[in-house]
C-alpha cells in the first residue's frame, strides 16, 4: 500500500492504462461514484481505498438514480471505448485478460453481433447456435429497443459496485458505448443489494423499452460467453440455452 491507496497488481502497462481510462470515462457529473485512481505504471495501480459496508435502501435507490445519469451522458457510438483510447480493450478476470473489441456501430445489433457475441461464441465452440441470433441482431430486430448509446460500465456484477458510507462506487470497468440494459443485465446476472429497489429507480429516471425483463438473458449473453471461454463448465450450457432462445 502507498499514500494509503490500494495497490492492484496489473498484468501490463496496457492493462492499467485500459483501467485508468474507463475509470476516467465513467467519472461524469451526477453519475455514478467511480474509484479514484491515484496512479498508474507499467504493473499496477494505485486506487483510492475504500470501505465497504452493507447499503441502505437509500443509498441503493441513490445510485440507481446515479447510473442512470451515467448512462445518458453517452457515447459517440456503439462499441467506442473511452475518448481518446484507440486499441481494443480488455475483458476478464486481471489474471486472465482476454481481448475487449471496440469500434464504432450505428446499430447496437450490429455491434453486439460482430464484437460480443460472435467472437466469444466461437471460442466456446457454440458459433453453430449463435447463427439465429446473429442475424436476428444483424438485421436489427432489436435496434429500436435504444434511442442512443450508453455510457457503460460493461461488466457491472455486483463484485464491481463497491458500497460505502458515500454509496455505491464503481470499480473495475470494461466501459465502452451500448445498450443501457447491457448493465442492468450484468446486475441481475449473480444478484445485487435491494435489487429490484435499484432498477426501479433507474427506471424512475431513464425509462426502459417495453419488455426490457425478457430481454435480460439477451443483455447477459455477452458476460454468460466470457464465462464459458474462460471456466467453461455450466456456463457453456447457459449460453447455450440463451442462444436456443433467441435462436
Amino acid at each position: 500500500m502507498t499514500a494509503g491507496g490500494f495497490v492492484k497488481r496489473v498484468a501490463s502497462e496496457r492493462a492499467g492504462a485500459w483501467e485508468a481510462a474507463g475509470l476516467s470515462w465513467l467519472r461524469v457529473p451526477g453519475g455514478a461514484p467511480v474509484v479514484g485512481v491515484e496512479s498508474v505504471s507499467p504493473d499496477q495501480l494505485v486506487l483510492q481505498r475504500l470501505s465497504p459496508i452493507s447499503p441502505s435502501v437509500a443509498q441503493v435507490e441513490s445510485f440507481g438514480r446515479q447510473l442512470a445519469a451515467t448512462h445518458a451522458t453517452g457515447a459517440s457510438g456503439f462499441g467506442v471505448g473511452p475518448d481518446g483510447w484507440t486499441r481494443d480493450g480488455l475483458q476478464g478476470p486481471a489474471d486472465d485478460l482476454i481481448p475487449l473489441p471496440l469500434g464504432p456501430y450505428d446499430s447496437w445489433g450490429a455491434m453486439y453481433a460482430d464484437l460480443r457475441v460472435e467472437p466469444l461464441a466461437r471460442q466456446a465452440g457454440l458459433l453453430g447456435a449463435a447463427e439465429g441470433l446473429l442475424g436476428r441482431l444483424r438485421g436489427g430486430e432489436f435496434d429500436e429497443t435504444v434511442a442512443a448509446p450508453a455510457r457503460l460500465h460493461g461488466d457491472l456484477w455486483a463484485g464491481n459496485v463497491v458500497w460505502t458510507a458515500a454509496g455505491g462506487v464503481l470499480i473495475d470497468p470494461a466501459a465502452h458505448g451500448g445498450h443501457p440494459e447491457s448493465d442492468l443485465g450484468a446486475l441481475t446476472l449473480f444478484g445485487a443489494p435491494h435489487l429490484e429497489r435499484l432498477l426501479a429507480s433507474y427506471i424512475e429516471v431513464a425509462g426502459v423499452a417495453d419488455g426490457w425483463r425478457e430481454r435480460l438473458p439477451l443483455m447477459q449473453l455477452h458476460l454468460v460467453l466470457l464465462h464459458a471461454v474462460l471456466f467453461g463448465g455450466g456456463y457453456v450450457g447457459q449460453a447455450a440455452s440463451i442462444l436456443r432462445r433467441y435462436a
